[in-house]
């Protein structure tokens, strides 16, 4: 189930990488402005179906930490979801093609690990690859996200979308703007925890033994 699952997401993210790549060789910075419109339902699949990983954790068959991931997905489905897919005019921005980018690089490589992992096959410069790419490019993807809602607030602010006032006798507002900005503090103090994590993942991963041991 497993492979099938890690398979099913290569697929997606390869074809999204894939046309990212192929579009921006044939169309140059104009493909860049329309990338939402072109994958964004693929990249909204593959999203959701990343939530069956926090389950896959939770029933035990996957032995990964079960705080980190949550935070790395729960990330992407708020900045995904709630920021990018309810304001059409965030769509168009390049920040939303430089953070698809650096998401599918990220997960092409995860998933063509954890399918070759479940088969007991361990490949050192794709080892090495799984642990290494995603200590550098994981904090650009936070900045990209911090950056997306930043240019996010000024249509929420606009627009009042999210903003809740409720009548009289409850007197009671959310104004989303500030929760947005509450959360980039939540953000940036979620990636120093996860990328301690990687760099934990990377050294049990990475060690002379453990690689002898997975290769022989």
């Amino acid at each position: 189930y497993l492979f099938v699952y890690d398979l099913m997401q290569f697929c997606g993210h390869s074809w999204i990488f894939t046309n990212m790549i192929i579009r921006f060789m044939t169309f140059g910075k104009d493909s860049l402005a329309d990338t939402f419109y072109s994958i964004g339902l693929v990249m909204r699949v593959c999203q959701l179906l990343s939530i069956l990983e926090i389950l896959h954790i939770l029933t035990g068959i996957d032995k990964s930490r079960l705080l980190p991931r949550f935070l790395q997905i729960t990330e992407r489905i708020i900045v995904l979801f709630v920021v990018i897919n309810s304001q059409e005019e965030v769509q168009g921005k390049y920040v939303v093609c430089v953070l698809f980018f650096l998401w599918n690089l990220l997960d092409v490589v995860r998933y063509t690990y954890n399918m070759l992992a479940r088969m007991g096959i361990y490949y050192l410069p794709l080892t090495w690859l799984n642990f290494s790419l995603c200590i550098p490019l994981y904090p650009l993807s936070v900045l990209a996200k911090a950056f997306a809602i930043c240019v996010s607030l000024p249509y929420f602010e606009y627009f009042g979308t999210y903003s809740i006032k409720l009548p009289f006798p409850f007197a009671f507002s959310i104004y989303f703007p500030y929760v947005l900005k509450m959360y980039l503090l939540v953000l940036f103090t979620g990636m120093c925890f996860i990328i301690q994590n990687l760099f934990s993942e990377r050294k049990a991963h990475l060690g002379t033994g453990n690689i002898k041991n997975k290769r022989s």
